[in-house]
């Protein structure tokens, strides 16, 4: 049996308050890989600390990032818009918050995180923040993106990715401009990254949002929910060998 804890770290980034989340098994005392977690625009919720929960369950230490602001927690689809658009538009503004949440991760003294074992993974908007925290050169071993916008406004960056990118995106998501994928290719390529884009037949965006429920846009499904995050603990498992 493990023992999920949830410990909440409060920090400060240009004067403004920001409290995440620790996710991990308090029951592991020997260092573990460290997993950054950008959520979706709804940003530090009940359904995101429940994902969190499941993936630490799996032996990682999960940091929750608090993007917002420990003052912002969206309630409704307007809100989240009105609070994720700021950071959408500024990536500068969007990679420091997440450097500020990897930095949380490596220096709290809650759970043991090896560092040389880190990764991003994020969804919808949060998959847009764990590829940007990837391009600006962060020290992953990986970054996964589930049903996420790919685009970045300087694709030269992704040069400075260190690790390997997973792309998991639903063939039939709307909200995904469909020439962002080619673009995406373009971009990996470029820099000879080891990437991969895996494309789900018949899915919509928030496929993995037990929540979403908005015929032909956000639908869940739990089968190919349960195939992304299978190919997600794949990739951390090869990447994080021996540790896991």
């Amino acid at each position: 049996m493990s023992n999920i804890t949830v410990e909440s770290l409060v920090y400060s980034i240009d004067k403004v308050a920001f409290e995440s989340r620790l996710v991990f098994d308090a029951d592991i005392k020997s260092p573990r890989p460290g997993l950054v977690m950008a959520p979706n625009w709804m940003g530090v919720s009940e359904g995101a600390e429940r994902i969190a929960h499941a993936v630490a369950s799996q032996g990682y230490v999960v940091l929750l990032a608090d993007l917002y602001g420990q003052a912002v927690r969206p309630q409704d689809a307007d809100q989240a818009l009105a609070a994720m658009m700021p950071l959408k538009n500024d990536r500068g503004l969007l990679r420091t918050r997440m450097q500020a949440a990897l930095e949380q991760l490596t220096s709290q003294s809650f759970a043991t995180v090896d560092k040389a074992s880190l990764a991003s993974f994020g969804f919808c908007f949060g998959g847009c923040c764990a590829l940007e925290l990837a391009r600006d050169g962060a020290p992953l071993k990986a970054a996964v993106s589930f049903h996420g916008t790919l685009d970045t406004p300087n694709p030269a960056d992704a040069n400075d990715i260190q690790g390997a990118v997973l792309v998991m995106h639903g063939d039939a998501d709307p909200l995904v401009p469909k020439e962002q994928l080619p673009a995406f290719v373009e971009e990996m390529n470029a820099a000879k990254v080891d990437w991969q884009l895996i494309s789900y037949g018949g899915a919509y965006h928030s496929f993995t949002d037990p929540e979403a429920n908005n015929p032909g846009k956000q639908m869940y499904d739990k089968k190919i929910s349960d195939r992304a995050f299978q190919a997600m603990y794949n990739l951390f498992a090869e990447v994080f060998q021996p540790q896991l």
